[in-house]
């Protein structure tokens, strides 16, 4: 049941250690007086209210959806009114409708907990869109939209490696919710008749490996739980990019621009498949997140079971509030990959796993100097790109170039501008370059 990782990835790089939060059990926190609902959660279609402004909702309620198929539904987190329905300005510059819920603080549900009937794919599918689930990370790729794949499919791998230097809501998932995330797999690799469940974590985490080697080793059904293989990967930052963990667990590459099912895999967060198990088991949509709140700028680091749409703010005064205010910053995620927000007002979204607190002392940024050619950034690219040439590209409007240097594989995980010697910001050129090579392709 427990396997070493089949292959290691090229490139990555050793980011600190600072899982702070990792036996920090999870707390509830207390529903803020006001919600913040934007529209646009996920990749795809923006919603539309199905609700007005002074409507009442109860929690679990729908209130707002998409004909289209790439898109997920919005559910009330707790019960109250629709104080008003405007748009929202996000920290990725993108302005959306949001709704505003003012909380009554009764918490009365829209329908009691009652199971969701599975028996195919099909109604797996339905109840995958009906939760409203979709994706961690910056995309929020919705769930049903993963499952919908048409190639044959033969490995669930799951992800639990959660390499980000600060987050920790993924490891308590595994330690917390241990049966639930076994009882996901084996659903979704039924319904979509895929033979085989690998779970990658690293070798870092040994108890949340020792607790889902247990939770097989008591499996009711033995046979079953066979299928399912917990595989140890190195600690090594990208280890959780969907490329890199297919390949350490499977030994398989995903070919450039193509999906994971392209080699006959579905991947899907830890914390997904467990969520898509809860809704299955109480019919509850999803309408609360798991985060970890750390960083070296917050009273109390912990990990929080918060509503969907909670302002930052709230979060932060319940930590015990930030221990310096001037020039600190604020990432939704981890400092690799996660958003910085320009404001304490805005909300946890679906998508949310952390919130990242960061004092000025470790926020601001190296002054850029001139680049020493050391070849840094080429070695530590887990997608085999150039970020140098690429950067020269770039300001030389040279977009033939760009796309000759595969720019568009760039999943911008930051390891390029953490071990450059010259602080240079690849990062945000190579972003800069796939928009410019994404305009002309249009």
């Amino acid at each position: 049941m427990l396997a070493q990782a089949i292959a290691k990835f090229r490139g990555g790089v050793r980011v600190p250690h600072h899982k702070k939060t990792a036996e920090a059990a999870t707390e509830p926190l207390p529903a803020p007086k006001l919600l913040i609902l934007p529209l646009q959660q996920h990749i795809g279609a923006a919603l539309r209210p199905v609700v007005k402004a002074k409507e009442t909702v109860k929690v679990g309620q729908l209130l707002a959806d998409s004909d289209a198929f790439v898109s997920a539904p919005l559910h009330a987190p707790v019960s109250g009114k629709i104080k008003s329905i405007k748009p929202l300005l996000l920290a990725n510059g993108q302005t959306v409708e949001a709704l505003y819920l003012e909380n009554d603080g009764e918490a009365a549900l829209f329908r009691e907990p009652a199971p969701v009937k599975v028996e195919n794919k099909e109604q797996l599918l339905q109840a995958a869109r009906a939760s409203g689930l979709v994706g961690i990370g910056g995309a929020g790729f919705p769930l049903h939209v993963k499952l919908a794949a048409k190639e044959p499919l033969d490995t669930l791998v799951i992800n639990g490696a959660e390499c980000e230097p600060y987050i920790t809501s993924d490891y308590r998932e595994a330690v917390e919710a241990t049966d639930r995330i076994i009882a996901g797999m084996l659903t979704v690799m039924t319904h979509l008749l895929i033979p085989q469940g690998v779970i990658g974590i690293e070798d870092n985490k040994p108890r949340a490996i020792n607790a889902l080697t247990a939770a097989l080793k008591r499996h009711p059904d033995p046979e079953t739980a066979q299928r399912i293989q917990i595989v140890s990967l190195p600690s090594r930052y990208p280890q959780g990019a969907e490329k890199m963990l297919i390949y350490g667990c499977t030994g398989r590459k995903v070919p450039p621009g193509a999906l994971p099912a392209a080699v006959g895999c579905l991947i899907l967060n830890i914390s997904t498949v467990s969520l898509l198990q809860d809704y299955l088991d109480t019919g509850l949509p999803l309408i609360t997140k798991r985060i970890t709140v750390s960083g070296d700028n917050i009273r109390r680091p912990q990990n929080l079971l918060v509503p969907v749409g909670a302002p930052i703010s709230d979060i932060l005064d319940f930590c015990g509030g930030l221990i310096e205010v001037e020039h600190a910053k604020l990432i939704l995620g981890g400092p690799m990959m996660g958003i910085a927000q320009f404001d304490p007002a805005q909300p946890v979204t679906k998508q949310t796993n952390a919130v990242t607190c960061l004092s000025a002392a470790s926020a601001t940024l190296p002054q850029e100097t001139a680049c020493i050619r050391c070849g840094r950034c080429s070695r530590a690219c887990p997608m085999n790109l150039l970020p140098l040439e690429i950067e020269r590209s770039l300001k030389n409007k040279d977009t033939e170039t760009l796309q000759k240097l595969q720019v568009a594989a760039c999943m911008e995980c930051g390891c390029c501008s953490f071990v450059c010697s010259s602080n240079r910001r690849l990062v945000q050129y190579m972003r800069e370059g796939k928009a410019i090579a994404k305009e002309v392709v249009k």
